[in-house]
């Protein structure tokens, strides 16, 4: 690590403009190719899979994107001639819109059933030639356009669908740059140098820049997700700055020592740069662990994210003390400048509240590691309801288009009707087709079955589907064992005695067959996970108990922070003032993510406060004092660094993307928890109460495991000789200089 912040000191002007260059040249050709998302949640292999695919097979002219416009009057009928002269003009002219293949509408013959049994709300189904991912934003917005023009004081026109959300998208970037303004605030109070506190937000700026460029290059070449660049920011900036941020203290720790800049920048590199590095791949690991999963959907997530955070590490090694030799001892502050040149180096001791707390903390372990655990336990009582499934247009700000006309559609038609059931059918003979016929009766008698549709044959008679409308909503648990009663009731007992084969799709079925394939992979995953992590930790820090201990804290940070989304988005507290939509149930590939994404963040902090812990420890051989100081030189650091993340995450709630929304949510709690309640208090209590069998290894295992440091290079010398020379006792410094907190018990 040394040699590598050499190189990038004595060449800074040439890091600086090789960064420079990649960001514009990987920009550019991002510009150049533009993006190409593919939110796909089918599984091959599951039964809505199936049914998808033998859809297309048959029917490849049911292909495109189907949205709706629903027209609504307060008073007289939507059959009035009055609303007809409005409406029927205006699907004309959508008919003759560019992108659309077909208008069904609810007057004639054509669409019977469009119109409620009051005679007050219809809708009118408007066919794209192209699916949602590959409808121009100006095609769906000219729908809209159309559509909206038609309204009167007397006449509420709303439309609903794919194509018509992608005119909903926030644009610009204002949570970004809510999130960047607060960090800058921070680092600037923690700094107090205007220099020293924009390398941090330039660093992670430039690096997570050229990953969103990557990723919407790598959506020409595997299945990336319409989230993942917006992920992969809100993960890098706030990993980025973060890790930034501990590389800049540690620099100006060296500057007041009265190391050269040059000297210090190194210094900070070849020190917390290391644990930057590693950081940055326990989160890396736990991100590729989705992998594991062989989803193609999730593949080109982790595989975005790891691009995001991987370049914000090397960001942070490589571009971060070419721009600090850059600045100088501008990285102090006047103040601190000044009293450098008067009164010379001078120790920085641990004093003030972080001295004080981590005293505190020391003298009751206990008590404040049980209120620990009893906070964290309550917070995680709401993920034992935690339930997966598809959160639809329903449940988007009361004020959007798209869930004015789902609840419309709900009022006047039932909810089902926002996520009908899909029965696809290969046809074999004669007996096949009398057997499908006679399908619609019995599922019509089915429980939950609001209205079955007439069988559609293809041209062939091979294939026939027919659409099942739910009494229920599309995220309602009815739904979901509506899809099980067809499946495993109803429909076997129309095949028996014939080949039919019948596959039930749709929305909620493909959603609960992608949750079904999650939950099932979900403990090889979270094992495999949190294997890797607690080996690299055990390399790294030669002991048993520190990776059994971050493994309980993690799981409970994530446990935790599941609670708080399933309160907030699944029970509906205060989801609606935070602009987030009504309640609804939890994205099944939701789980997943934040499993990697907030196992990999609770790694950092455990993996900074315990660096610093088993640093002394290697010094001293004391694991009351390698605990003290270590909490009281990290815990300023790393509170400053939460608060940061938590900003950055918090303010993409402002994106106004629902599931964005739910991982800044998710994030910026278990940041909270892990910095404030678990890295301050329960580990550090923990670890008093455990004492020297916090770093126990057996001698067998250490001789045979592969060293991995992150530690400087001086700790393992003091280590090594110390552990040369049998029964030697560390004994703390007597000079009056030195009795500081560091010394001194609680």
């Amino acid at each position: 690590m040394a040699a590598i912040a050499r190189w990038f000191i004595r060449h800074r002007l040439v890091a600086v403009l090789l960064w420079v260059l990649a960001l514009v040249g990987v920009g550019g050709a991002a510009v150049l190719a533009g993006s190409a998302y593919s939110n796909d949640y089918e599984v091959p292999g599951t039964e809505s899979g199936r049914a998808t695919a033998l859809l297309d097979r048959g029917f490849q002219g049911l292909g495109g994107d189907t949205d709706t416009i629903v027209w609504h009057t307060e008073r007289g009928s939507v059959r009035a001639d009055a609303v007809q002269e409005r409406i029927g003009p205006m699907l004309a002219e959508v008919a003759d819109l560019p992108g659309v293949a077909a208008v069904t509408s609810p007057y004639g013959n054509a669409a019977p059933g469009q119109v409620s049994e009051d005679g007050r709300t219809a809708y009118a189904t408007v066919t794209f030639r192209e699916q949602a991912d590959d409808i121009p934003v100006g095609q769906a917005q000219a729908l809209v356009d159309t559509a909206k023009a038609a309204g009167t004081d007397g006449l509420q026109v709303e439309l609903g669908g794919s194509a018509v959300a992608l005119t909903e998208k926030p644009g610009g970037h204002i949570a970004e740059a809510v999130g960047v303004a607060v960090a800058a605030v921070v680092l600037f109070l923690a700094f107090g140098s205007l220099a020293a506190s924009l390398l941090p937000i330039a660093t992670a700026l430039v690096s997570v820049g050229i990953a969103y460029s990557g990723i919407v290059l790598l959506g020409h070449v595997m299945t990336v997700a319409d989230f993942a660049p917006m992920l992969g920011m809100l993960i890098g900036l706030g990993v980025g700055i973060d890790y930034a941020l501990f590389i800049v203290t540690r620099h100006r720790k060296g500057l007041k020592r009265g190391l050269g800049v040059a000297e210090a920048a190194e210094t900070a590199v070849a020190t917390t740069g290391r644990a930057v590095v590693f950081a940055g791949a326990t989160v890396c690991i736990a991100l590729l662990g989705m992998l594991i999963l062989r989803l193609s959907f999730l593949n080109g997530v982790a595989i975005a994210a790891s691009l995001t955070v991987v370049l914000t590490v090397a960001a942070s090694v490589t571009l971060l003390p070419a721009l600090l030799s850059l600045i100088g001892m501008r990285a102090l502050s006047r103040r601190e400048r000044r009293a450098l040149a008067e009164h010379g180096p001078q120790p920085e001791l641990p004093t003030g509240f972080a001295a004080r707390w981590s005293a505190f903390v020391e003298r009751h372990p206990k008590l404040l590691g049980a209120v620990a655990a009893v906070v964290m336990a309550v917070l995680a009582l709401p993920t034992l309801s935690l339930h997966l499934g598809t959160s639809d247009q329903g449940n988007n700000p009361a004020s959007a288009t798209t869930r004015q006309a789902y609840d419309l559609l709900a009022d006047g038609f039932g909810p089902g009707v926002n996520g009908p059931l899909t029965l696809v059918a290969g046809l074999d003979g004669a007996d096949d087709r009398v057997a499908l016929d006679q399908l619609p009766a019995a599922l019509g008698a089915t429980k939950g079955v609001a209205s079955v549709s007439p069988v559609t044959y293809n041209g062939s008679g091979d294939t026939a589907f027919l659409t099942v409308v739910p009494d229920s909503s599309p995220q309602s648990k009815d739904t979901s064992e509506l899809v099980d009663r067809l499946r495993q009731d109803v429909i076997p007992a129309a095949e028996t005695g014939t080949s039919l084969d019948v596959h039930v799709g749709g929305i909620t079925a493909s959603y609960d067959d992608f949750a079904e394939i999650i939950v099932g992979k979900l403990p090889l995953f979270v094992g495999a996970v949190v294997a890797l992590g607690c080996l690299l930790l055990l390399l790294a820090f030669r002991s048993i108990g520190i990776p059994l201990k971050a493994a309980v804290m993690n799981i409970a940070a994530v446990a935790a922070a599941f609670g708080i989304v399933v309160a907030i988005f699944q029970w509906g507290w205060g989801s609606e003032l935070l602009g987030l939509g009504s309640s609804g149930p939890i994205e099944p590939f939701l789980p997943v993510i934040m499993v990697s994404v907030l196992f990999g963040l609770s790694m950092d902090y455990q993996v900074f406060l315990v660096s610093r812990m088993y640093e002394e420890w290697l010094e001293t051989g004391d694991n009351r004092r390698a605990v003290r100081v270590g909490l009281a030189e990290t815990s300023r650091v790393i509170n400053s660094a939460a608060v940061i993340m938590i900003s950055v995450f918090l303010a993409f709630v402002l994106s106004g993307d629902r599931v964005i929304a739910m991982f800044g949510i998710a994030l910026a709690a278990a940041v909270a928890l892990d910095a404030f309640v678990l890295r301050t208090l329960l580990v550090p209590a923990l670890m008093h109460l455990l004492g020297g069998a916090n770093w126990w290894l057996p001698r067998s295992l250490d001789r045979i495991l592969p060293r991995i440091s992150i530690e400087p290079p001086e700790c393992r010398v003091a280590a090594d000789t110390r552990a040369k020379i049998p029964g030697q006792r560390v004994t703390a410094p007597t000079t009056e200089e030195n009795e500081d907190v560091r010394d001194i018990a609680g």
